[in-house]
């Protein structure tokens, strides 16, 4: 089963220093028939303003990944991590029994536009900690790259503790790929920018998502070229 999501469907507020687009119920958006997608529990598309960000806040009993598509994005938490991200790079922080977080801005002159995603853990009780991983941008070529798992292992993809693989690929033109979904996984797409086929059937744009389920195979293909992420889920 294939269900599309165009981007326009999204929840989307402007408060200024921040605009955002949510896939699923979050903050002031609440919709009880879209909480979650497996243990995907939150997509958010976020622009953030130059030297504005969000300020110290708590986490508990969450996965958390932002993937940077423009820009850069500092993180401060209170279990020692911090580093500044840009695209290429990914950080993971377990919430686990609780954290405090800042992710901000620092550039003076340009907005950042990034992912968060937030997932739930394997199991709760976890020790909070944070990484911060670099991946070759040219292996996204044509291929879907692994960033972030629990099946990979490897510096450059990052470790989360449920059992998922995040995967990125840039799509030429006129490009085939196909993508083998184990029996009882559901998968999700995420269109970056361009455009994307899905077993040449449906047509998804940018922004756009579409979420899948019980269909092993999974052919994708673009007239124009896409950047996209594809989430394999139990």
């Amino acid at each position: 089963m294939i269900k599309i999501y165009p981007a326009a469907s999204r929840y989307s507020s402007d408060h200024g220093w921040l605009k955002t687009s949510h896939s699923f119920s979050f903050a002031e958006y609440y919709d009880p028939s879209n909480m979650n997608f497996g243990p995907l529990r939150v997509l958010n598309d976020d622009f953030v303003a130059p030297m504005r960000g969000f300020g110290s806040h708590p986490h508990k009993e969450m996965e958390i990944v932002s993937i940077v598509l423009d820009g850069y994005l500092q993180h401060t938490d209170s279990s020692g991590g911090t580093a500044t991200t840009t695209f290429g790079e990914v950080q993971r922080m377990s919430a686990g029994t609780g954290v405090v977080h800042s992710e901000v801005n620092p550039n003076p002159e340009e907005k950042v536009n990034f992912l968060q995603l937030w997932f739930l853990p394997e199991e709760k009780g976890l020790v909070p900690s944070y990484e911060k991983t670099r991946f070759n941008v040219e292996k996204m070529n044509n291929q879907l790259l692994p960033i972030v798992s629990k099946q990979y292992a490897s510096d450059e993809i990052s470790y989360i503790h449920q059992d998922l693989t995040i995967y990125i690929a840039d799509l030429e033109a006129d490009t085939n790929l196909s993508y083998l979904a184990k029996e009882g996984r559901k998968a999700f797409l995420f269109v970056i920018e361009g455009e994307l086929s899905i077993n040449e059937t449906y047509k998804l744009d940018r922004r756009d998502s579409a979420r899948v389920s019980d269909l092993p195979k999974i052919g994708l293909s673009s007239v124009n070229g896409a950047r996209f992420m594809l989430i394999d889920l139990p």
